[in-house]
């Protein structure tokens, strides 16, 4: 898996350049949190579930239809006031679909792991992009403050952090030219 810090940066820059509303601390938090949601799937092995299980980690919380199904969810819960037929309403929940997806995607990016369920619950095949070049984050914070996080900190200013500020930076000049 990406780190948590990776996973947020992502949503923080989809949820930035993306918004159709006017952010407020609830959306800045969300843009932040969603993100790392899915990674709450680890939970599952104390349980005894097992990592190739559909429960298992990186298993249907990582799936596209948990990632619409949650991003509707988040809607209905953080923004009622939205009308559900809205064009706004269906522009949020794209915008939150978008961020919860992209934690599979970065999973699937990493160099550890057995892939991502992308396609549960319709079928339990597992899958990782042909670009695997973010560092698998260990899973304990205890192992995260150690060498093996240095570098996976390193690989994910690399592949995520240069990308994220290219387009956050990008975004950011194109708003002020254009107003």
């Amino acid at each position: 898996m990406a780190s948590a810090f990776g996973h947020a940066l992502v949503g923080y820059t989809l949820g930035k350049t993306m918004t159709p509303i006017k952010p407020d601390w609830k959306f800045y938090f969300l843009i932040i949190a969603l993100p790392a949601m899915p990674d709450l799937d680890v939970i599952s092995f104390n349980f005894g579930i097992p990592y190739e299980h559909w429960l298992g980690h990186r298993g249907v919380s990582h799936s596209i239809a948990f990632a619409l199904l949650f991003a509707m969810l988040v809607k209905l819960v953080f923004y009622s006031k939205i009308e559900f037929k809205s064009r706004t309403a269906w522009k949020l929940i794209g915008l939150f679909f978008l961020i919860i997806a992209s934690h599979g995607v970065l999973d699937a990016m990493t160099t550890g792991g057995r892939g991502v369920g992308f396609f549960l619950p319709f079928t339990d095949e597992r899958y990782f992009l042909p670009w695997r070049m973010i560092r698998v984050s260990p899973m304990s914070a205890a192992r995260f403050f150690s060498e093996w996080g240095l570098k996976v900190i390193k690989s994910e200013l690399v592949w995520i952090g240069i990308p994220c500020a290219i387009i956050l930076t990008t975004n950011y000049i194109y708003k002020r030219l254009k107003a």
